[in-house]
Formats: structure tokens, C-alpha cells, sequence
């Protein structure tokens, strides 16, 4: 190839500046099982079709084998003037075979042959993702079968609520990450649609037989618009947001982990294997992991805003902005992929203080919403029942004891509708009476967590 090994080089006279050279180097260097896996299919087909010679085709894919061989030993050097992957390929390709490694780009342009490795890049990370999410749902769907009747406060504005399970709170967690699963494969859908055959912006004046190349590379269809095949990313940008949620719920997940470990909470000890200690106190054990996964979830959050800002400009088709499309969608996986990873080991390892957390859902008046919810089960209208229910909180601050430390003379002095029976409403009975679908009592946390396994 003329001009320093460049496939476009015949229009241009002498070399490239080497500010400009790194300036415009690709993100791809490690992407070369993808962009070998078009190249063997695009090949094949070229030689089935009679648009090169079959000997020429079979040459081709023999010497595409033996260069996936060489990345994958170690023995290529990278060489910055070759650009990308692609060209990296191509050059390696044509030290293997000779001059027929020269008719591997027929019938195909840079653009619809970027376009088809964004696809398979972002199709592989999405599975990988999806498996992640599935990794974490399961370990949470142990420790709620575990913990199914184990009390903890819910909270709202972060203060005492109601009381919940600890079982019936980590499920959420897993239902969001089951949504998180669904999208990745929602994403994968749509990005499962084959651009090969659509050239630069135009189409292909070949017989190709785009069906073939789907089938082999396991996409669902091919393009029906050339330019838009050259030109999309929306199936990136989708990916980025999926990583985005996910990393918030892994965020949010973080968030608690660090308030539960601290001594003004006490809901949790964390393990040593997933905590770090004070260069200067002694004393301490920080919930390190969880604190990273917050502090990243900024960068992730980053390159979605990144793609947005990038492709809102673009008029149609390709243009060189574009490249930064695979470095943004590594990067967000890069940490959403262990992040997964590591919560799905940490979390089972967390120690959890049940007795505390057991006292914590019975303070803090947190079994007003019961009380009202009696006299509403006696006749009484709820708004009426919510002012009963106020006034013996007032009285419980003024005594500074618990509702279910009041004697029954204050209560009937309240309400003559309470009886003996109020002395007995305590967390477990609460929790016990939330026996509905998608409800706090232990059975529909053990239900729910079956139902979300077997989502999996």
C-alpha cells in the first residue's frame, strides 16, 4: 500500500505529520476478533458469489486464520502508522497470502466495515453485561430467601418509615437489576442488524448476498438503508444509557452499604477482603469498594453525554467524529463489567447486624401506619384514624417512649375503639399483615424471589 502502508494514500503526496497520525489513531487495537470474524465471513461470501476467485476467497480466510493466530499469541507489534485495526489486518493479512489480500476489501468500504465491528463490539458487551446483572440478581436472590423474615427500618426522606424485611429490600435491588439485564438484550436487538453491503454512504454495485454474512456472523437481518446503516449509532448511545442505570443502581447500592457500615447505622460489618483500613487511625474499616462505584459512576454517566454531544451535530453519513464511538462504549463497560463482578462477590460476604437492625424497624414510632390501619379495620374513616394516630405520637414524645410502650388507658383515652389487642401489634405482626403480592410479609418475599430466579 502506498503512503506509509495507508489504504487511501494514491490521492495524497507524501507522508503524514505524526501529530497527525496520533491525533487520529483508533481505540481499536484489541477489537481484532471482531474485525477478523467480518473479514472470513465478508470473504467467503466474496468467493460464493464469483465476485473474486474462489481460490483467491479461500486463500483469504486461510490467511485471516493464521493472523487471529498471531494476535492471539502476542507476535504482533502494534505500528502506529498503520491507523487501526483494520488496516493492521489487512497489512498482516497480505504478508501472509501476497497480492490476493488485496481483493478482501472489495465490495466493502471503511465505513460500512467500521460500522459492522461497532455492532459486533457492542452486541458482545451487552451479553456480558447482561450476564453480569444476572450474577448479582442471584446472589441477591439467596441472601433474600436467607434474610425473608428478618426485620430492618424502610425509609422514605431517609428516615424511619415502615418496617420491611432486609429480604424484601434487597429484591429491589434486584428487580432494578433485572431491568437493567432486559435492557442490555432490548440493546442487543437492535444492534443485531448486519451494515455490511452498504459501502460508504450508497449501497454496493456487487451481487453481494448480504443474507450469507448475516447468517454467519448470527445477526437477525440486514439494513434497509445504506445511509443510515453508515451513519448509526443509536444503538451505542443505547448501550451507554443502559450502562448508565445500571451504574446508578450499583450506585445507589454503594450508597447504602456505606451508610449501613457506619457506626451511626450499624446495620452491617464488612468483610476484610472487600474493605481497606486508615493509613492514620487504626481503628477504621472503609467500605472502599463501594465508595469507588459511586465515585465512577460519574465517568460512565460521562461517556453517554459524551455520544449524545458527539452524534447531535452529524449530518449524514459518515463522519470522522464517529471514531470516538468504540473508545466511549469500552470505557463505560470497563466499569460497569467489574463493578458487577465484585458486588456479586462482596455482597454475600456482608455481615449483617440483624438483632440491631431487628430494634432499628421497631423505633422511631415506625408502626403508626398499623395503628391507624386498626381503627380503619374497626369503621373508622382513614383521615380520622391519622389524627388518632398523631395525637398518641405526641403523647409518645412527651413520655419519650415507643407506641407500643403506651398503656391501654391513653390508647382508649384516644379512641374507644381500641382494645386489649393493640398491646400486641409489634414488626413481626406488621410484616406478617403485608401478605400480598410485591408485599414485605416473609412468604412474598420467598415468593418474589423465586419469581425473579426464575426470570434468569
Amino acid at each position: 500500500m502506498a503512503g506509509g502502508e495507508r489504504t487511501w494514500g494514491g490521492r495524497f503526496d507524501g507522508d503524514m505529520d505524526a501529530l497527525t497520525r496520533d491525533y487520529t489513531a483508533g481505540s481499536d487495537r484489541d477489537l481484532y476478533e471482531h474485525d477478523i470474524a467480518g473479514s472470513i465471513a465478508h470473504a467467503r461470501m466474496l468467493g460464493r458469489q464469483g465476485i473474486i476467485p474462489l481460490a483467491h476467497a479461500e486463500a483469504i480466510v486461510d490467511g485471516l486464520g493464521q493472523v487471529l493466530g498471531d494476535f492471539r499469541g502476542g507476535r504482533v507489534t502494534w505500528r502506529p502508522e498503520l491507523e487501526d485495526i483494520h488496516t493492521h489486518v489487512e497489512v498482516l493479512l497480505r504478508e501472509k497470502i501476497g497480492e490476493a489480500a488485496g481483493r478482501l476489501h472489495t465490495a466493502r468500504s471503511r465505513n460500512d466495515q467500521v460500522a459492522l465491528l461497532n455492532r459486533l463490539l457492542v452486541r458482545e458487551r451487552c451479553d456480558r453485561l447482561a450476564k453480569g446483572c444476572e450474577g448479582l440478581i442471584a446472589a441477591l436472590c439467596d441472601l433474600a430467601e436467607r434474610h425473608a423474615a428478618d426485620p430492618m427500618p424502610g425509609y422514605t426522606h431517609v428516615q424511619r418509615a415502615q418496617p420491611v424485611t432486609l429480604g424484601h429490600h434487597l429484591l429491589a435491588y434486584g428487580e432494578m437489576l433485572l431491568r437493567d439485564r432486559d435492557r442490555f438484550r432490548d440493546c442487543r436487538r437492535r444492534a443485531n442488524v448486519l451494515p455490511l453491503g452498504s459501502g460508504a454512504l450508497a449501497g454496493s454495485p456487487y451481487p453481494l448476498d448480504r443474507e450469507m454474512v448475516a447468517r454467519e456472523l448470527g445477526f437477525d437481518g440486514v439494513s434497509r438503508n445504506s445511509l443510515d446503516a453508515t451513519a448509526d449509532r443509536d444503538f451505542m448511545a443505547e448501550f451507554l444509557a443502559a450502562c448508565a442505570i445500571t451504574q446508578m443502581h450499583l450506585s445507589r447500592l454503594a450508597e447504602e452499604i456505606v451508610l449501613w457500615a457506619s457506626a451511626e447505622f450499624g446495620f452491617v460489618r464488612l468483610p476484610d477482603a472487600f474493605a481497606t483500613g486508615s493509613s492514620m487511625m487504626p481503628q477504621k474499616k472503609n467500605a472502599d469498594v463501594a465508595e469507588l462505584a459511586r465515585g465512577r459512576t460519574g465517568r460512565v454517566y460521562g461517556e453517554l453525554m459524551n455520544m449524545l454531544v458527539n452524534l447531535k451535530g452529524q449530518p449524514l453519513a459518515y463522519n470522522r467524529d464517529l471514531q470516538e464511538d468504540k473508545a466511549a462504549v469500552l470505557a463505560a463497560a470497563a466499569v460497569v463489567e467489574p463493578t458487577l463482578v465484585i458486588f456479586a462477590a462482596m455482597v454475600p460476604s456482608l455481615e449483617f447486624q440483624l438483632a440491631h437492625m431487628r430494634e432499628a424497624a421497631g423505633k422511631s414510632f415506625s408502626l403508626a401506619t398499623d395503628i391507624a390501619d386498626y381503627l380503619v379495620r374497626k369503621g373508622m374513616p382513614f383521615r380520622e384514624a391519622h389524627g388518632v394516630v398523631g395525637q398518641l405520637v405526641r403523647e409518645c414524645e412527651a413520655r419519650g417512649c415507643e407506641l407500643n410502650q403506651l398503656p391501654l388507658a391513653v390508647y382508649r383515652a384516644a379512641c374507644d375503639l381500641f382494645e386489649p389487642d393493640i398491646l400486641a401489634l409489634d414488626v413481626d405482626a406488621a410484616l406478617a399483615a403485608r401478605d400480598l403480592p410485591g408485599g414485605t410479609a416473609p412468604r412474598q418475599v420467598r415468593i418474589a424471589a423465586g419469581q425473579l430466579r426464575s426470570a434468569l
